[in-house]
Protein backbone atom coordinates (compact mmCIF):
# COMPACT_ATOMS: atom_id res chain seq x y z
CA UNK A 1 0.00 0.00 0.00
CA UNK A 2 1.43 3.38 -0.99
CA UNK A 3 1.92 5.98 1.71
CA UNK A 4 -0.53 8.84 2.04
CA UNK A 5 2.08 10.78 3.99
CA UNK A 6 5.78 10.04 3.64
CA UNK A 7 8.81 11.60 5.33
CA UNK A 8 12.07 10.77 3.60
CA UNK A 9 15.17 11.68 5.63
CA UNK A 10 13.21 14.77 6.68
CA UNK A 11 15.21 17.42 8.51
CA UNK A 12 14.18 20.85 9.76
CA UNK A 13 16.35 23.35 11.59
CA UNK A 14 15.65 26.73 13.18
CA UNK A 15 19.08 28.32 13.16
CA UNK A 16 21.23 26.03 15.28
CA UNK A 17 18.23 24.13 16.71
CA UNK A 18 17.39 20.82 15.02
CA UNK A 19 13.60 20.48 15.20
CA UNK A 20 13.36 17.31 13.09
CA UNK A 21 16.37 15.05 12.68
CA UNK A 22 16.41 12.78 9.59
CA UNK A 23 12.85 11.43 10.00
CA UNK A 24 11.76 8.44 7.89
CA UNK A 25 8.05 7.70 8.24
CA UNK A 26 5.18 6.34 6.14
CA UNK A 27 1.49 6.64 7.03
CA UNK A 28 -1.33 5.01 5.05
CA UNK A 29 -4.93 5.96 4.33
CA UNK A 30 -7.72 4.69 6.53
CA UNK A 31 -5.75 5.10 9.76
CA UNK A 32 -5.98 7.32 12.82
CA UNK A 33 -2.45 8.02 13.94
CA UNK A 34 -1.35 9.62 17.19
CA UNK A 35 1.69 11.87 16.80
CA UNK A 36 2.90 11.70 20.38
CA UNK A 37 5.60 13.52 22.27
CA UNK A 38 6.20 16.17 24.93
CA UNK A 39 5.98 19.86 24.15
CA UNK A 40 8.91 20.90 21.97
CA UNK A 41 9.46 17.43 20.54
CA UNK A 42 8.83 18.45 16.91
CA UNK A 43 5.17 17.52 16.48
CA UNK A 44 3.97 20.95 15.35
CA UNK A 45 6.94 21.38 13.03
CA UNK A 46 6.11 18.10 11.30
CA UNK A 47 2.48 19.09 10.77
CA UNK A 48 3.45 22.54 9.50
CA UNK A 49 5.81 20.93 6.99
CA UNK A 50 3.02 18.59 5.88
CA UNK A 51 0.73 21.57 5.36
CA UNK A 52 3.33 23.53 3.38
CA UNK A 53 3.80 26.24 6.01
CA UNK A 54 7.49 25.38 6.42
CA UNK A 55 10.14 24.14 4.02
CA UNK A 56 12.56 21.31 4.96
CA UNK A 57 16.28 21.92 5.29
CA UNK A 58 16.92 18.37 4.15
CA UNK A 59 15.05 15.37 2.79
CA UNK A 60 11.42 15.74 1.79
CA UNK A 61 7.83 15.24 2.85
CA UNK A 62 5.18 14.02 0.41
CA UNK A 63 1.39 13.98 0.66
CA UNK A 64 -0.14 11.47 -1.73
CA UNK A 65 3.13 11.64 -3.68
CA UNK A 66 3.07 15.44 -3.94
CA UNK A 67 5.16 18.08 -2.23
CA UNK A 68 2.96 20.19 0.08
CA UNK A 69 1.55 23.17 -1.79
CA UNK A 70 -1.52 24.45 -3.60
CA UNK A 71 -2.53 21.01 -4.90
CA UNK A 72 -2.31 19.26 -1.53
CA UNK A 73 -4.31 22.00 0.23
CA UNK A 74 -7.28 20.87 -1.87
CA UNK A 75 -7.46 17.58 0.08
CA UNK A 76 -5.59 18.30 3.34
CA UNK A 77 -7.54 19.76 6.26
CA UNK A 78 -5.25 21.36 8.84
CA UNK A 79 -6.10 22.40 12.38
CA UNK A 80 -3.27 24.52 13.86
CA UNK A 81 -2.42 24.58 17.55
CA UNK A 82 -3.12 28.32 17.86
CA UNK A 83 -6.07 30.63 17.27
CA UNK A 84 -5.83 31.95 13.72
CA UNK A 85 -9.31 33.29 13.00
CA UNK A 86 -10.07 37.05 13.32
CA UNK A 87 -12.03 37.88 16.47
CA UNK A 88 -14.40 40.26 14.68
CA UNK A 89 -15.91 37.51 12.51
CA UNK A 90 -19.08 35.73 13.48
CA UNK A 91 -19.54 31.98 13.09
CA UNK A 92 -21.95 32.29 10.16
CA UNK A 93 -19.45 34.40 8.19
CA UNK A 94 -16.72 31.87 8.92
CA UNK A 95 -18.86 29.04 7.55
CA UNK A 96 -19.53 30.99 4.37
CA UNK A 97 -15.83 31.84 4.02
CA UNK A 98 -14.76 28.20 4.31
CA UNK A 99 -17.52 27.07 1.94
CA UNK A 100 -16.29 29.56 -0.68
CA UNK A 101 -12.65 28.63 -0.20
CA UNK A 102 -12.86 24.81 -0.03
CA UNK A 103 -14.86 22.80 -2.54
CA UNK A 104 -15.08 19.87 -0.13
CA UNK A 105 -16.62 21.90 2.72
CA UNK A 106 -19.87 20.31 3.93
CA UNK A 107 -22.14 23.07 5.25
CA UNK A 108 -24.77 20.66 6.57
CA UNK A 109 -22.12 18.79 8.54
CA UNK A 110 -20.79 22.05 9.99
CA UNK A 111 -24.22 23.23 11.11
CA UNK A 112 -24.99 19.85 12.66
CA UNK A 113 -21.79 20.01 14.74
CA UNK A 114 -22.57 23.58 15.82
CA UNK A 115 -26.01 22.46 16.96
CA UNK A 116 -24.58 19.47 18.85
CA UNK A 117 -22.10 21.74 20.63
CA UNK A 118 -24.71 24.46 21.22
CA UNK A 119 -22.71 27.16 19.41
CA UNK A 120 -24.74 29.94 17.80
CA UNK A 121 -23.98 31.01 14.23
CA UNK A 122 -24.64 34.59 15.33
CA UNK A 123 -21.84 34.57 17.91
CA UNK A 124 -18.68 36.54 17.15
CA UNK A 125 -15.39 34.92 18.09
CA UNK A 126 -14.48 37.71 20.52
CA UNK A 127 -17.50 36.78 22.67
CA UNK A 128 -16.53 33.10 22.91
CA UNK A 129 -14.34 31.40 25.50
CA UNK A 130 -11.00 29.96 24.46
CA UNK A 131 -12.40 26.43 24.57
CA UNK A 132 -15.40 27.35 22.41
CA UNK A 133 -13.14 29.07 19.87
CA UNK A 134 -11.14 25.86 19.62
CA UNK A 135 -14.35 23.92 19.08
CA UNK A 136 -15.27 26.28 16.21
CA UNK A 137 -11.85 25.75 14.62
CA UNK A 138 -12.26 21.98 14.97
CA UNK A 139 -15.72 22.14 13.37
CA UNK A 140 -14.31 24.05 10.41
CA UNK A 141 -11.52 21.51 9.97
CA UNK A 142 -13.74 18.44 10.31
CA UNK A 143 -16.47 19.83 8.02
CA UNK A 144 -14.22 19.31 5.03
CA UNK A 145 -14.48 15.98 3.21
CA UNK A 146 -10.72 15.74 3.07
CA UNK A 147 -8.52 12.70 2.54
CA UNK A 148 -5.93 13.90 5.08
CA UNK A 149 -6.67 15.59 8.43
CA UNK A 150 -3.75 17.11 10.35
CA UNK A 151 -4.98 18.04 13.84
CA UNK A 152 -2.49 19.78 16.11
CA UNK A 153 -3.48 19.48 19.80
CA UNK A 154 -7.26 19.43 19.13
CA UNK A 155 -8.06 18.83 22.81
CA UNK A 156 -5.19 20.73 24.42
CA UNK A 157 -7.16 23.86 25.29
CA UNK A 158 -10.54 22.46 26.28
CA UNK A 159 -11.79 21.26 29.65
CA UNK A 160 -11.72 17.52 30.41
CA UNK A 161 -15.50 17.28 30.22
CA UNK A 162 -15.43 18.44 26.58
CA UNK A 163 -12.57 16.20 25.42
CA UNK A 164 -14.63 13.05 24.93
CA UNK A 165 -17.21 14.96 22.92
CA UNK A 166 -14.56 16.51 20.71
CA UNK A 167 -12.95 13.13 20.07
CA UNK A 168 -16.37 11.69 19.23
CA UNK A 169 -16.85 14.62 16.83
CA UNK A 170 -13.63 13.67 15.06
CA UNK A 171 -14.58 9.99 14.87
CA UNK A 172 -18.09 10.74 13.63
CA UNK A 173 -17.07 13.14 10.89
CA UNK A 174 -13.97 11.86 9.14
CA UNK A 175 -14.10 9.63 6.06
CA UNK A 176 -13.08 6.06 6.84
CA UNK A 177 -10.59 6.01 3.95
CA UNK A 178 -8.89 9.21 5.13
CA UNK A 179 -5.66 9.56 7.09
CA UNK A 180 -6.10 11.36 10.41
CA UNK A 181 -3.00 12.53 12.29
CA UNK A 182 -3.64 13.80 15.81
CA UNK A 183 -0.76 15.55 17.56
CA UNK A 184 -1.06 15.48 21.34
CA UNK A 185 0.69 14.98 24.65
CA UNK A 186 -2.63 13.94 26.27
CA UNK A 187 -2.20 10.30 25.29
CA UNK A 188 -4.58 8.67 27.76
CA UNK A 189 -7.44 10.76 26.34
CA UNK A 190 -6.92 9.80 22.70
CA UNK A 191 -5.47 6.29 22.67
CA UNK A 192 -8.83 4.53 22.46
CA UNK A 193 -9.38 5.97 19.00
CA UNK A 194 -5.88 5.38 17.61
CA UNK A 195 -4.76 2.73 15.13
CA UNK A 196 -1.08 3.67 15.27
CA UNK A 197 1.29 5.63 17.49
CA UNK A 198 4.24 7.69 16.28
CA UNK A 199 6.47 8.82 19.14
CA UNK A 200 9.02 11.58 18.66
CA UNK A 201 11.34 13.42 21.02
CA UNK A 202 13.96 16.09 20.42
CA UNK A 203 13.18 15.85 16.71
CA UNK A 204 13.96 12.12 16.50
CA UNK A 205 11.59 9.29 15.63
CA UNK A 206 11.55 7.04 18.70
CA UNK A 207 8.86 4.53 17.70
CA UNK A 208 6.17 3.87 15.09
CA UNK A 209 3.92 0.94 16.02
CA UNK A 210 0.30 -0.12 15.77
CA UNK A 211 -1.69 0.21 18.96
CA UNK A 212 -2.58 -3.50 18.83
CA UNK A 213 1.11 -4.41 18.58
CA UNK A 214 1.94 -2.31 21.63
CA UNK A 215 -0.83 -3.86 23.69
CA UNK A 216 -0.14 -7.44 22.62
CA UNK A 217 3.66 -7.45 22.74
CA UNK A 218 4.26 -5.02 25.58
CA UNK A 219 1.16 -5.77 27.64
CA UNK A 220 0.71 -2.05 28.18
CA UNK A 221 -1.55 0.77 27.16
CA UNK A 222 -0.13 3.32 24.74
CA UNK A 223 0.16 5.81 27.59
CA UNK A 224 2.08 3.31 29.74
CA UNK A 225 4.35 2.40 26.82
CA UNK A 226 4.99 6.08 26.08
CA UNK A 227 6.02 6.71 29.69
CA UNK A 228 8.33 3.70 29.68
CA UNK A 229 9.97 4.78 26.41
CA UNK A 230 10.69 8.20 27.83
CA UNK A 231 12.08 6.78 31.09
CA UNK A 232 14.50 4.69 29.03
CA UNK A 233 15.29 7.66 26.77
CA UNK A 234 16.05 9.85 29.77
CA UNK A 235 18.46 7.25 31.11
Amino acid sequence: MSAKLACLDLTKRYGGLVALDHIDLELASGRIVGLLGPNGSGKTTLLKLANGLLVPNGGEILIDGLKPGIETKKFVSYLPDAHYLPNWMDVKTLLAFFADFYEDFDMARAKDMLDRLAISEKATLKTLSRGTKEKVQLILAMSRRASVYLLDEPIGGVDPASRDYILETILRNYSEDALVVISTHLIADVERMLDEAVIINNGKLIAHRTVDDIRMKEGKSVDEYFREVFRCWAN
